[in-house]
């Protein structure tokens, strides 16, 4: 198996990531999993799919990812990780999809509009 590549996004985090044959290694940004999301639950997140496949010990995943925070971050590599296993073998997109790991999650930050102090909120009304 040589280099499987795939893309996963959430909001404005933007996940590039290649897939090897190897012993579960997961570089991020030149980093390890650990030290870039010290937070276990952010962990698990981008673990999720491995752990549904029974594959965390199967492939070395090397990852650059770019934008938004931490949890769209963790989220858009869960996509990009499910992405390139679908890529792999077409048989796991079933079992992906049903836990929800190759829908794109489409919600953005909705943008600010002239004349207010947020995207919605409007300045306190006042009668007199």
């Amino acid at each position: 198996m040589d280099m499987i590549n795939a893309t996963g996004r959430r909001k404005s985090a933007v996940a590039r990531v290649f897939l090897t044959e190897g012993t579960g290694k997961i570089t991020i940004n030149k980093r390890d999993l650990t030290e870039y999301f010290p937070s276990p639950i952010l962990q698990y997140v981008v673990k999720q799919p491995l752990q549904l496949l029974g594959a965390t010990e199967k492939y070395d995943i090397k990852v650059n990812i770019d934008g938004g925070g931490f949890t769209g971050q963790s989220q858009a590599l869960r996509l990009a990780i499910a992405r390139a296993l679908v890529k792999i073998n077409a048989e796991d997109k079933k079992a992906l999809r049903a836990e929800g790991f190759i829908t794109r999650d489409s919600r953005v930050v909705e943008r600010k509009k002239p004349g207010r102090p947020k995207a919605r909120r409007r300045f306190q009304f006042s009668k007199r």
